[in-house]
């Protein structure tokens, strides 16, 4: 294992702190990849939330230089499906997990790797008691050496404070079949007060004709409004939307 030293320690306890106490998760998410950038060297970075389904994917991707795509299927992580159903977090190299000769060839790498310059990555999967929470992925660009095993060995650190911190959230979503309150989805996707109090009226069954005349606001306003609201939850429209959150706190 590296040997740590004094200042990569308390970068690292402070880390392991806003995991902890960080309220809004993509705030925390994207200081956790800021933070880490200190310490271990990287040239780009995604944390993707896992889907409740195979169909969903991964979704809700937070990111560190890089334009992360909005969802990425299932299908393309056949490499570590064997890690995913363990249920355990595991941090790791790619190429440890797709032979050499075969990466070249690979469609994740053609479409995905060649397109941002990438060669090299470092990811980690996060699960807990079973669960498949999401996956982080560290990225070196071409003409850098790969991730070392000291870089495996820092990561490992953090997985299961990470875990604790996405179990926590997903219990949080609540019964119910695992809808979210008004109160945490506000919370954990960063919407301001204006957009709560649209979001509160539309679960309450306001139209938006007598939301706008309730706010005072125009009609193309509101679609603004309502459009940013969905874009931060990572859905389309009000069906997935009361699928997502109760009406009730």
């Amino acid at each position: 294992m590296k040997n740590v030293e004094t200042y990569d320690w308390m970068l690292l306890n402070s880390i392991i702190y806003k995991i902890y106490t960080m309220e809004n998760l993509d705030e925390m998410r994207r200081e956790f990849l800021e933070q880490l950038r200190l310490i271990l060297d990287f040239d780009s970075a995604d944390f993707y939330l896992a889907g409740a389904t195979a169909k969903e994917g991964l979704s809700m991707p937070v990111s560190y230089n890089c334009e992360a795509r909005k969802k990425v299927p299932y299908k393309e992580l056949a490499y570590c499906h064997r890690i995913i159903e363990g249920g355990k977090s595991l941090v790791y190299r790619l190429t440890d997990m797709i032979p050499k000769e075969d990466w070249a060839r690979n469609k994740l790498y053609q479409e995905v790797y060649q397109k941002n310059n990438w060669q090299y990555s470092l990811q980690m999967v996060i699960c807990k008691d079973g669960h498949f929470l999401g996956m982080v992925t560290f990225y070196r660009t071409i003409g850098k050496d790969d991730f070392h095993y000291d870089d495996i060995s820092i990561v490992d650190m953090l997985k299961e404070h990470m875990a604790y911190r996405l179990e926590k959230s997903r219990m949080e979503k609540g019964e119910d079949g695992g809808k979210m309150t008004i109160t945490a989805a506000v919370q954990e996707y960063g919407l301001t007060k204006r957009e709560e109090t649209i979001l509160r009226m539309l679960l309450g069954g306001f139209t938006n004709d007598e939301i706008c005349e309730k706010l005072v606001i125009s009609v193309n306003t509101l679609k603004k409004h309502i459009l940013n609201i969905y874009r931060k939850l990572g859905i389309r429209n009000r069906v997935q939307m009361f699928k997502m959150i109760r009406e009730k706190e």
